[in-house]
């Protein structure tokens, strides 16, 4: 899918199910840890729901949430994209709309879908024929300097999600610094900054999805 197509203007009409929200990022930003701060938020609120995670040759990341007691385990699904994770989310995401398709056959009347994407660099993107709003998300201790490579993850998504910026100062990262650039490369696409290792900024994620795809209007 070209750049050019990656705006929100040019999605295609709203289907009727769940909404479909990808999570996406390098190796380590902290997508997976956002999702254990995320389920049990959403299932408070009475969200029903289900994960897709996407790994490379293993169900890692899966396994992980179907232990962690946040969730159902059978609402918990792996795809093993055998190949970089991008080509599952982007190039032919096949696979993740199938294993979506099921869980919303399985589980009527399910709400959200979150899909984890594999670990990728910052030209990691989401199909748009797979899901309806898509963050991505970086950490400070990966460099203040993210925001200012302007990589297609980091310009496109609907929310970008900087984490863990509790560890700026043992970085060396200036945070407003990287706070004001990452506001500038976006526009005005909406920047949130969080500790998922403490749950800090993740009730304004929470609210940013419902707002854009469970119709809050609180």
């Amino acid at each position: 899918m070209s750049v050019e197509t990656l705006s929100v203007e040019s999605r295609p009409a709203s289907k009727v199910g769940a909404a479909r929200v990808g999570i996406g990022g390098p190796v380590g930003s902290g997508k997976t840890r956002l999702l254990e701060q995320l389920i049990p938020r959403f299932i408070e609120r009475g969200t029903k729901l289900a994960v897709i995670t996407n790994d490379l040759t293993t169900h890692e990341d899966a396994e992980r949430l179907q232990q962690s007691g946040l969730i159902d385990p059978e609402q918990v699904r792996a795809v093993e994209t055998g190949a970089c994770p991008h080509t599952a989310i982007r190039e032919d995401p096949t696979l993740n709309i199938q294993t979506a398709d099921e869980l919303e056959s399985l589980y009527p009347g399910l709400d959200l879908v979150l899909i984890e994407s594999g670990g990728d660099n910052l030209a990691s993107t989401f199909s748009l024929d797979l899901v309806d709003y898509w963050l991505f998300v970086i950490d400070v201790a990966g460099g203040d300097d993210i925001p200012r490579k302007q990589g297609p993850g980091v310009l496109h998504c609907d929310l970008l999600v900087v984490n863990k910026f509790d560890l700026a100062p043992y970085v060396g990262v200036d945070l407003e610094r990287m706070r004001r650039e990452s506001l500038q490369a976006r526009g005005d696409r909406p920047v949130l900054f969080t500790n998922c290792a403490t749950g800090q900024g993740v009730d304004d994620v929470v609210e940013a999805i419902g707002q854009a795809v469970l119709f809050d209007q609180s």
